[in-house]
């Protein structure tokens, strides 16, 4: 006797006809309400202080950092992928990590190898849609309702730091090329992503798009709305300094997070058809 299985997000009368023994399973990845909206706003500027501080404060270099960073997310996506349910804190500590690995790609290719925030862009943009483009033809679906097997939490997380990657580049390309500043552009960061929310729930935008487009632009957000708080008034933030900033957002976030985690309120289930073959 072989088994297959295959995976669906919400079966449909005819799924439900011809398997009659599917199972429910846990999705890996939170539901998205406005506390993930919130969480991945702050989560962009904790992962960012903290790779300043690590950087400046502790002398790491980014070398260290970057050394450390791969270290401790390698650590945190093993206790993702072997947890059998969606555990808030391990996927929100892999969020912050994944941020921190994202810049640091942008940012070495900016500054380092002095590729034009243009042309890293546009690469970070073709390498999403890439993955996007092999993850469906592997698994048939981008639902994220459906991050249930290793293999589509694999395309997922990997999806995500290319989000990470691209959101940098794109904010560093509006906040410093185009001279936005940090104000204006939190302001037209999140402008567009009142539009796509727009044309989400007013002009039947896809769900699966909407969501990747607002989590690409919710990177740039947050940094600009943490480099505003953050940097002095001469370079046009209020001031708080990167500690201070740092310190609200990660006790916010982790306010949020054990809050999920008793609650579960950002868990759901997704389905999981088993047929049986000769």
């Amino acid at each position: 006797m072989a088994h297959e299985t295959s995976q669906t997000p919400v079966p449909d009368l005819a799924d439900t006809a011809a398997s009659p023994g599917r199972r429910s399973r846990w999705n890996k990845v939170p539901e998205v309400t406005v506390y993930f909206w919130i969480i991945k706003v702050l989560c962009t500027t904790v992962g960012e202080t903290a790779a300043d501080l690590l950087d400046e404060r502790a002398g790491l270099g980014p070398t260290g950092v970057s050394v450390l960073t791969g270290a401790l997310l390698a650590v945190v996506l093993v206790a993702q992928f072997r947890a059998s349910s969606c555990r808030a804190g391990v996927y929100w500590t892999a969020v912050a990590l994944i941020s921190v690995a994202g810049t640091l790609i942008s940012d070495n290719l900016t500054d380092d190898m002095g590729v034009p925030l243009e042309t890293s862009t546009g690469v970070f943009a073709i390498v999403l849609g890439a993955v996007f483009v092999v993850w469906y033809r592997r698994e048939r679906t981008l639902a994220l309702h459906s991050i249930d097997t290793t293999g589509r939490e694999f395309f997922y997380w990997l999806a995500v730091l290319c989000t990470f990657a691209l959101g940098t580049a794109a904010g560093d390309l509006v906040r410093e090329r185009m001279d936005f500043g940090h104000w204006l552009s939190a302001v037209l960061f999140g402008l567009v992503i009142a539009a796509v929310a727009l044309a989400h729930f007013a002009l039947d935008l896809d769900a699966v798009w909407s969501f990747w487009i607002a989590y690409v632009l919710t990177r740039p957000l947050g940094a600009s709305i943490g480099a505003y708080l953050s940097q002095p008034a001469g370079d046009g933030g209020l001031g708080l300094g990167t500690v201070l900033t740092g310190a609200l957002f990660l006790a916010t976030v982790l306010a949020l997070v054990v809050y999920l985690a008793v609650t579960r309120k950002d868990v759901a289930r997704s389905r999981q058809t088993t047929r049986t073959a000769a």
